[in-house]
């Protein structure tokens, strides 16, 4: 029970981390953003609702999409993703405590910034073992279906979503192409970092039940 408790708690931390993250980026879009939140931008631009919410109309079409696929990739925590980060994102816009742009350099370093956060906060979630995101269960779907392996999926999805969103006007700049060198290597790293921790707590809990036995 404290080791399922302990993973939700890594979860949501996860998740938070990566909408804070996606907030960040936000705030400095005009320097570019990742292919998918250049298309909840320019959705928000066009119809209304929120950034976050128009993240959690399309994790749920992805979620829908990949029911019909190959729903072994879809859990409790592919939903949790889907609902989650959207607000979460909303939530730290709305506070207005984050920093905004300064139509310098610096506005590259905050962008960084918020790629970092991003990138951790998706290793934490990934780690957890609840599920993964909506996007990477889709990706999955994909692949299996196809004769794509998971990065050519990944490549060819996110690409179509990007000139989709271009056409939208969704803010699309130099750090649009440079999230996946930045992000993915973070993501790998984090995730890499909390899997340890996850399978040390595991064997701490194992090691507990046996000394109670």
């Amino acid at each position: 029970m404290r080791l399922k408790l302990f993973q939700y708690c890594l979860f949501f931390l996860g998740l938070t981390f990566f909408g804070l993250g996606n907030a960040i980026a936000v705030k400095v879009k005009y320097v570019g953003l990742h292919p998918w939140e250049v298309l909840n931008v320019a959705l928000y631009q066009h119809f209304g609702l929120t950034i976050g919410t128009w993240g959690v109309i399309c994790g749920l079409v992805l979620i829908i999409i990949s029911f019909f696929v190959a729903r072994n990739y879809i859990s409790l925590g592919t939903i949790l993703n889907a609902l989650c980060i959207g607000p979460i994102m909303d939530f730290f816009l709305w506070l207005d405590i984050l920093p905004k742009a300064t139509n310098t350099w610096l506005d590259y370093l905050i962008l960084l910034s918020g790629v970092v956060i991003t990138g951790i906060g998706g290793g934490m979630y990934v780690a957890a073992g609840i599920g993964a995101g909506p996007r990477d269960g889709f990706m999955l779907s994909i692949s299996d279906k196809t004769s794509l392996s998971v990065s050519q999926a990944r490549m060819i999805v996110e690409s179509f979503v990007l000139v989709i969103g271009f056409l939208l006007g969704g803010p699309v700049f130099i750090a649009t192409f440079l999230y996946t060198f930045i992000q993915s290597p973070v993501f790998q790293r984090s995730l890499m970092l909390f899997k340890v921790f996850v399978e040390k707590v595991k064997v701490k809990k194992g090691e507990t039940q046996e000394r109670i036995a």
